[in-house]
C-alpha cells in the first residue's frame, strides 16, 4: 500500500506545532474598541440589542478607557449621543459637545490612549442623516462644511485621530485640508472609505439613536453588491490624504478587505460591525455555538483577509484571551 509523502497533518499534532506555523496572529494591539459616550454623570445604560456595550457618560467613560489601556488595546472610538439634536447637527461641532468633553478628559486621565473620532453628523441630526438635507435630498457639498468644522474641534479637544464615516464625496480632502489649516497638519484621518449601505449597523442604530426618520442612506453608502467601486472608493480617499482606509462591514466583505490589500500599502482597518457582534451573542446565548471561539474566528478572519487592523465590540473580551494564551 502507497503512502503519501506528504502528510499536512504532522504540523498539525499539537498546539506547540500548531502555533509554530500559524500563519494569521491576533494581538491586542490589533485592537480598536468602539465606545458609546451620553451627557450626565454616573450613567452606565446597557445596550439592549448589543449584550455587554453600553453608553457611558464621561465620569465613567474615562474609568472604562482605564481598564481597556491595561488589557493592551492601544486605541478607542468615540461615538456621541447628545442632549439636543437640529436639522443641521450643530451639536456635533459645538466645541463643548458630548465627544469634544470626552477626549478632553480621556486625554486628561488616560494620556497614553489613542482617542479615534468618529466624524459624522448622523447622531445630531433630527431626521437621522449623515448629511445636510433639503427638499428631501442629502446634499454633498454643503455637508463638508459641518465635517470640517466637526474635526477641527476634535483635533482642538485633543483627539489623536479623526475618522470620518458619512460617505460624502471629498470629505477625506476637505477635512485634510481644514485640519491642516487649523495647525493639526500631524493628525492622521481614518476615512471609512468602503462603507456599504448593510442591515447590519441596526443595533448600532439603537445605541446611537441615529436611525433615519424618512428613506434610507442607499444614496450615500455603497451597493454591497460593488467590489471595483469599493477600490475606486478605497483609491480615491488614499490620493485626497487618508492614512488609513477602512472597510465596513468586515466579515461580508472580506473579498473587499483582500483586494484592497493587494492594491495598496496604506494600513487597511476593517469594522467588525454591531450586527456582527450581536449575531454572535445571541447564537451564542441560544447555546447554538461557543462565542469564544466564534470571537477568535471572526477576528482572526478580518486579519487574515488583510486587515491590519479591527474594530470590534469584542475587544475587551478578544484581548482578555489573548492575554491569558500569551505565553
Amino acid at each position: 500500500m502507497a503512502f503519501p509523502r506528504h502528510r499536512l497533518r504532522r504540523l498539525r499534532q499539537s498546539e506547540p506545532l500548531r502555533r509554530m506555523v500559524r500563519e494569521t496572529h491576533l494581538s491586542p494591539s490589533d485592537l480598536i474598541y468602539p465606545m458609546f459616550v451620553t451627557v450626565g454623570r454616573d450613567r452606565r445604560e446597557e445596550i439592549s440589542s448589543m449584550p455587554g456595550q453600553y453608553r457611558w457618560s464621561v465620569d465613567l467613560l474615562v474609568k472604562e478607557v482605564g481598564e481597556v489601556q491595561l488589557l493592551g488595546i492601544p486605541a478607542v472610538l468615540l461615538f456621541g449621543i447628545p442632549d439636543r439634536k437640529d436639522e443641521r447637527g450643530t451639536p456635533a461641532y459645538d466645541p463643548n459637545g458630548i465627544v469634544q468633553q470626552a477626549v478632553r478628559a480621556v486625554k486628561d486621565h488616560v494620556p497614553g490612549m489613542v482617542v479615534i473620532t468618529d466624524v459624522c453628523i448622523d447622531e445630531y441630526t433630527s431626521h437621522g442623516h449623515c448629511g445636510v438635507v433639503r427638499d428631501g435630498r442629502i446634499l454633498n457639498d454643503e455637508t463638508l462644511e459641518c465635517l470640517q468644522a466637526m474635526a477641527r474641534t476634535h483635533a482642538q479637544a485633543g483627539a489623536d485621530m479623526v475618522a470620518p464615516s458619512d460617505m460624502m464625496d471629498g470629505r477625506v480632502q476637505a477635512i485634510r485640508g481644514e485640519l491642516d489649516h487649523a495647525g493639526f497638519a500631524d493628525i492622521p484621518i481614518m476615512s471609512y472609505a468602503a462603507k456599504f449601505a448593510s442591515c447590519f449597523y441596526a443595533p448600532f442604530r439603537e445605541a446611537a439613536d441615529s436611525a433615519p426618520t424618512f428613506g434610507d442612506r442607499q444614496s450615500y453608502q455603497m451597493d454591497p453588491a460593488n467590489s471595483r467601486e469599493a477600490i475606486r472608493e478605497i483609491e480615491m480617499d488614499i490620493e485626497e490624504g487618508a492614512d488609513i482606509v477602512m472597510v465596513k462591514p468586515a466579515l461580508p466583505f472580506l473579498d473587499v478587505i483582500a483586494a484592497a490589500r493587494a492594491r495598496t500599502t496604506v494600513p487597511i482597518a476593517a469594522y467588525q460591525v454591531s450586527g456582527e457582534y450581536s449575531m454572535i451573542k445571541a447564537a451564542a446565548r441560544a447555546g447554538w455555538l461557543d462565542e469564544e471561539r466564534a470571537m477568535m474566528e471572526t477576528l482572526s478572519s478580518i486579519r487574515r483577509a488583510g486587515a491590519d487592523l479591527v474594530l470590534t465590540y469584542f475587544a475587551k473580551h478578544a484581548a482578555r484571551l489573548l492575554n491569558d494564551t500569551r505565553v
